[in-house]
């Protein structure tokens, strides 16, 4: 199975930043991210989509858990598309 490009929206990527002072939960987003790059449909990461709500490109919109079982545990946000290979990564953000 081929690797995904990531492409991230600002709001991801500042969100991403922002993480930088927080080292354990930037550790537990890149690893989220490496299991979407390389197989979205990774069993760790109980990816699904997110009923009716559209993404960039009224893309569907699809949520992966960065972590499980914990306070506002932290999600990532993202679509397919809009080229094949594409991944947009749309947040990354605690669970609303």
């Amino acid at each position: 199975m081929p690797e995904y490009k990531l492409k991230f929206s600002t709001e991801a990527r500042d969100q991403l930043s922002d993480l930088e002072s927080d080292k354990r939960k930037l550790k537990r987003v890149r690893k989220c991210l490496a299991f979407i790059q390389a197989n979205p449909n990774h069993p760790g990461l109980n990816s699904h989509k997110m009923g009716q709500m559209k993404g960039a490109n009224n893309a569907d919109l699809w949520v992966s858990y960065v972590e499980n079982n914990t306070p506002a545990a932290w999600r990532v946000f993202w679509s397919y598309g809009p080229d094949q290979g594409l991944i947009f990564i749309e947040a990354i953000t605690p669970h609303p």
